[in-house]
């Protein structure tokens, strides 16, 4: 099975609770967070709205995009 990085951007609602992943499968990583499978803090705060996502050439590129979105938005910046 081919596996294709992918940071994406979930949300519980406008203006809600975000949360930044890394995947290789968007398709079964955004089920799991929608049947509450997907991990403890998606399930708390009911964060399953796919707001965005993007493709990146391989894990070490995806991981790093997601360390900056993170500061960013944790420092009042945005995508």
């Amino acid at each position: 099975m081919a596996r294709h990085p992918c940071v994406y951007i979930l949300a519980s609602q406008r203006n809600g609770t975000l949360y930044i992943g890394v995947t290789g499968n968007i398709a079964m990583r955004i089920m799991l967070h929608k049947e509450g499978k997907g991990s403890a803090f998606t399930r708390e705060y009911k964060v399953n709205r796919l707001v965005w996502y993007e493709f990146h050439q391989d894990f070490g590129f995806a991981i790093e995009r997601e360390k900056r979105l993170k500061t960013g938005i944790a420092n009042g910046g945005s995508i």
